[in-house]
């Protein structure tokens, strides 16, 4: 498929020449394939950056929602098995992955790069279904006025873990798989039920006595 070999002859380019090629004629003429059909499937180089992060973090889901445990799991874990599995996967792709963040990421923090914006749309639509399944086990605690903006809340989680990823220098990028299981447990001791629901709940019996 067209599509696929200027994806890849794209990321070839990259891991090569640690830069995107200075035209779109340069890589399809390397293609041999007339420019006009790079068009008809990408406006430019960024919308490839989107996609191949796009495909990171699609397939991290699909792996880990394929392992025998996935249904067994509940929202926290599932959580984790999707970070587990997305590192595995950018340290399977570690020069695009490294050189890509350290490019892309923002030097104001909590502000999302351009190149994750695929990534980001998918992410929410995911954590969000993850966040509703802990409701309806009681794994997360309902709270009508701010649980609309948890999607947010996680994302600004990936972020940390990006970052951590790109500047983390140990084995195996280690301190990055210890941070993910940290941040993810603090995010799920703040949105599971806790003192302040219970503090809720017996002021709530006390207005309707």
């Amino acid at each position: 498929m067209e599509k696929d070999r200027i994806k890849q002859a794209y990321l070839g380019f990259v891991l090569n020449e640690g830069h995107p090629p200075q035209s779109v004629f340069k890589l399809t003429q390397q293609l041999g394939i007339a420019e006009q059909e790079f068009y008809t499937h990408y406006p430019n180089f960024e919308a490839i950056d989107r996609e191949l992060w796009a495909d990171f973090g699609r397939q991290a889901r699909t792996t880990a929602a394929s392992e025998p445990v996935w249904e067994g799991y509940g929202s926290r874990e599932k959580l984790l098995a999707f970070y587990y599995t997305l590192l595995e996967i950018l340290k399977q792709n570690r020069s695009y992955a490294l050189m890509s963040l350290r490019r892309s990421l923002h030097r104001v923090p909590a502000l999302s790069p351009r190149v994750l914006d695929d990534f980001r749309q998918d992410f929410e639509i995911f954590v969000a279904d993850l966040l509703a399944d802990g409701r309806v086990s009681g794994e997360i605690a309902n709270r009508p006025l701010v649980q609309e903006g948890y999607p947010r809340f996680f994302w600004q989680q990936v972020l940390f873990v990006l970052g951590f990823f790109a500047k983390d220098d140990t084995v195996n990028f280690e301190r990055t798989d210890a941070a993910v299981e940290k941040a993810v447990t603090l995010s799920f001791d703040l949105v599971g039920r806790n003192t302040l629901d219970s503090a809720f709940d017996f002021v709530r019996f006390l207005v309707r006595r």
